[in-house]
């Protein structure tokens, strides 16, 4: 998603709890005005102000150019709207304060103390023009109970209004954060674990053959003459070989099994609980569904893979000595004529 749609999608978020706190607030600001006596044209003002700014101002946010600027600033002018109608209500205390409270109780919720500053400021200097222009001097006497009582739906429904927004927000960010923790983990290519992920898990994994006297084997898949397919194919046809390879990995291993792509053309695999012979039938399944599958249609690609497996032993001290065994046996089935599977033994050491 580009800034542009993001900045919109900022605008339809405060659609709705800017349409109910207005509406919440007019119950407030209407209180003041009922005991100030203020005219009809002002109770007209509010109406528009109720009814048509909500509206107006999504409109405004989503047509601009820069939808998310667009959006901060009307919700300066939301702050403003609230000096102007503190002004109007003669400074009535009660409706007053809550009105304060909870325009700075959003505004700090979505852009921060530096933007709550920059609302707060324009809610000020609203207030002094309207004041100055109008005549208005605050109000010492203390709220009577229409002021009040007209307060409290504000008071009591827009905290939780608030609430529930950053509550939605922030189980999205969560759910971005996850995805992007998840990216960072994969291969772009094959949707396997990249290097860094899979060399973590393979050493989590030898840990826990550690701690509880289990075992587990290590794989290592090539790809028979990968750089004559790319030659002769071109890298598309190579991406697809190796997204094909990936896939019946996937479908050939277990769910408990750990595969990654190790670089280049060759892959990772972990298999828990399994000792050399168990490894070795499911290597051979392995090399026998990828020699038997079409790797890329358009051309009509087959390929052959070579798989070197070690089952973990006493003298690995770490996890680069388990893959460096795995590598050995690797390279000894490339040595051997390819498109085989060949198990670590002390004298390829």
């Amino acid at each position: 998603m580009n800034r542009h749609d993001e900045g919109r999608r900022f605008a339809l978020r405060m659609y709705l709890p800017r349409t109910v706190g207005l509406l919440l607030g007019a119950f407030a600001v209407g209180g003041g005005l009922y005991e100030s006596a203020a005219p009809t044209w002002l109770w007209l003002l509010l109406l528009v102000n109720v009814l048509g700014w909500p509206h107006l101002a999504y409109a405004i946010a989503v047509r601009s150019r820069n939808p998310h600027r667009a959006e901060l600033r009307n919700l300066m002018t939301d702050s403003a709207l609230g000096g102007a109608w503190i002004a109007a209500m003669q400074f009535n205390p009660a409706p007053s304060v809550i009105l304060v409270t909870m325009l700075a109780m959003d505004k700090a919720a979505v852009g921060g103390l530096r933007f709550l500053a920059r609302c707060l400021l324009a809610q000020t200097a609203t207030l002094i023009v309207v004041a100055a222009a109008a005549g208005i001097e605050p109000t010492l006497e203390p709220s009577g109970m229409t002021a009040r009582l007209g307060a409290v739906p504000l008071l009591v429904i827009y905290p939780v209004l608030v609430a529930l927004t950053a509550h939605r927000l922030a189980r999205r960010v969560r759910a971005q954060n996850r995805l992007l923790a998840a990216l960072s983990q994969t291969d772009g290519l094959t949707q396997l674990m990249n290097r860094a992920a899979w060399e973590e898990m393979a050493g989590a994994e030898m840990r826990r053959c550690r701690t509880s006297g289990s075992t587990a084997t290590l794989l290592m898949l090539d790809i028979d003459h990968f750089k004559a397919i790319n030659d002769r194919h071109g890298h598309p046809a190579g991406d697809a070989v190796l997204r094909a390879v990936a896939r019946i990995v996937r479908d050939t291993l277990r769910d408990e099994d750990l595969p990654g792509r190790y670089g280049g053309e060759e892959f990772c695999i972990v298999l828990p609980n399994t000792g050399e012979a168990g490894a070795a039938v499911a290597a051979e399944r392995l090399r026998t569904r990828i020699e038997g599958a079409v790797l890329e249609r358009r051309a009509r690609i087959r390929a052959t893979v070579s798989i070197g497996f070690a089952e973990l032993a006493p003298e690995d001290s770490d996890c680069a000595t388990w893959i460096a065994r795995a590598d050995r046996a690797l390279y000894a089935a490339k040595a051997a004529g390819r498109n085989r599977c060949v198990r670590f033994e002390a004298a390829l050491a």
